[in-house]
């Protein structure tokens, strides 16, 4: 079985619209899910939004197998991407953003590298843990991008990340990564950070506990609606450092 984990904060202009993509792609394929929206103490209507769509309401929208977690409280990305892998139940996890950039349908590229106990459903026999979308790899395509400024800042902490926190790929950020079930009681108990770098320490934890890492190409489209400030870069570069730091501790072991 497959788990889509999303999540979201104050995401209700656009909750619906990314649901029903993943919803049209899942709808056509031969193999069980369930989709896991984890809101993160939104204060829009998010929490309404998703409510009208559960199985357990009344209408003709209802979505099979759509579960919502529920947090009063804003915790942060990683905190509720844990969360939702916690949660789910499917031999693959995938976490996706809820402004539905990379669509789910690009997952077909992931299918083939995982573990044949956790992919076996889905062809997969070549032995991955951890299969991440790209945005850097030579048959990635950006069809839209972001503004320069952005990119250039991306640009800066890509590198900082290969010098501080070696990853073995060209995109730590990208939020499209899947995970097999094996991984996850091996990862996710040792996160501590839940914010802006929590994609870094998950992959750092991944390769101490030398799980196995695919990058995969992906299409992927820039929201404008989405920004990240500088203030979000610095305090991201800080996170980073506390990797650093925790794999030098041994924390992570």
């Amino acid at each position: 079985m497959l788990s889509v984990i999303i999540p979201a904060y104050n995401e209700g202009k656009r909750i619906e619209k990314t649901l029903m993509s993943v919803y049209g792609h899942l709808s056509r394929q031969d193999f069980d899910y369930e989709v896991l929206v984890v809101d993160d103490g939104s204060t829009d209507d998010t929490v309404r939004k998703i409510k009208s769509h559960l199985p357990a309401q009344a209408g003709i929208s209802n979505l099979k197998n759509l579960k919502l977690i529920e947090n009063k409280e804003n915790h942060g990305k990683g905190w509720v991407v844990r969360q939702g892998m916690k949660e789910a139940t499917g031999d693959i996890r995938l976490f996706m953003d809820a402004d539905n950039s990379t669509s789910i349908d690009q997952l077909a590229g992931f299918m083939p590298y995982f573990s044949s106990e956790g992919g076996s459903a889905f062809g997969g026999q070549q032995g991955y843990d951890i299969v991440i979308g790209s945005r850097r790899m030579k048959d990635s395509v950006i069809a839209v991008h972001q503004p320069w400024m952005r990119d250039f800042l991306g640009g800066i902490f890509r590198f900082i990340v290969h010098m501080l926190v070696p990853l073995g790929v060209t995109d730590s950020q990208a939020g499209f990564k899947a995970f097999s079930a094996r991984a996850v009681p091996i990862i996710f108990p040792k996160q501590t950070i839940f914010r802006w770098a929590f994609d870094v320490e998950l992959l750092a934890i991944a390769r101490r506990a030398k799980l196995k890492i695919k990058e995969v190409p992906i299409v992927w489209i820039n929201d404008i609606e989405s920004h990240v400030k500088l203030g979000g870069m610095v305090r991201m570069l800080f996170e980073v450092l506390q990797v650093r730091l925790n794999l030098w501790r041994g924390k992570y072991d």
